[in-house]
C-alpha cells in the first residue's frame, strides 16, 4: 500500500508540475520540479532486491539531481547528471537484451549516433553531441532490451531532450517546445520506472513488484 502510494503521488508531482508557473529562482520550484522523479527512485528503491532493482534507482536518482542541478548549476552540470543515469541505464538494459549481445551493441550505437548527429545540427555545439551520444546509448540499449514499456519511455525522454537541443536552434521562436519538453520527459521517466519494474516482476526476474 505504502508502495503504491509513492507511485501514486510521484504521478501526481510530476504531473502537476507542468501547469505551475516558471519560477527556476525559488526554491520550491526546483524542488516541485525533482519531486516526482525523486519519488519514482524512492518507489524502486523500496522494491530493489538486486543489482538490476538498484540500477534502475540509480538512473532515477541521477535524473532527479539532474533535474535539479539543471536550474542551480547550469546545463553542463545537469547534463552530467543526466549522462550519468544514462551510462547506469545503459548497463541495465544490455544487461537484459531480447537481442544477441552484438546486435543489442549494435542498436545502441545505431541509436547514439543518430541522436548525437541531430542534436549536433540542432546546436553546432561538441558538448551537447557528446552528451546526445550517452542520451541516444540509452534509448538504443532500452530498444534493444527485454523492457519495452521502458523502450517507449526511454525513446519519450531522448525526443523531450531533442526538443530542448532544437528550442536553441531552429525551433528557438516556437511555442512548441516550452508545450512537449516536459510532458515527454517525465511520462518518459515515469514509464522507464514502471516498465522496468513490470518486466522483472513478470519475466521471470522478480526483483521488485510493481505495487
Amino acid at each position: 500500500m505504502i508502495r503504491r502510494l509513492i507511485l501514486v503521488a510521484a504521478l501526481l508531482a510530476g504531473i502537476s508540475f507542468y501547469f505551475v508557473p516558471r519560477a527556476p529562482d525559488a526554491a520550491w520550484w526546483v524542488a516541485w520540479k525533482a519531486l516526482g522523479v525523486a519519488l519514482l527512485a524512492v518507489w524502486a528503491a523500496l522494491q530493489a532486491r538486486d543489482a538490476r532493482g538498484w540500477l534502475l534507482v540509480g538512473v532515477l536518482a541521477f535524473g532527479a539531481l539532474g533535474d535539479v542541478l539543471l536550474e542551480t548549476s547550469g546545463m553542463a552540470i545537469g547534463g552530467a547528471a543526466f549522462l550519468a543515469g544514462h551510462l547506469i541505464a545503459i548497463a541495465l538494459y544490455l544487461g537484459n537484451g531480447r537481442m544477441r549481445g552484438g546486435f543489442a551493441v549494435a542498436a545502441a550505437i545505431g541509436v547514439a549516433l543518430t541522436v548525437s548527429g541531430l542534436a549536433f545540427s540542432f546546436t553546432n555545439d561538441h558538448g551537447v553531441a557528446l552528451y546526445a551520444l550517452g542520451l541516444g546509448g540509452m534509448a538504443g540499449s532500452a530498444i534493444a532490451s527485454r523492457f519495452p514499456i521502458a523502450a517507449l519511455g526511454a525513446v519519450s525522454f531522448a525526443c523531450s531532450d531533442l526538443m530542448i537541443f532544437a528550442s536553441l536552434g531552429p525551433l528557438a521562436d516556437s511555442t512548441l517546445p516550452g508545450l512537449v519538453i516536459w510532458p515527454s520527459y517525465f511520462a518518459g521517466q515515469a514509464l522507464v520506472a514502471i516498465g522496468v519494474a513490470h518486466a522483472l516482476r513478470w519475466q521471470g526476474g522478480a526483483t521488485i513488484s510493481a505495487a
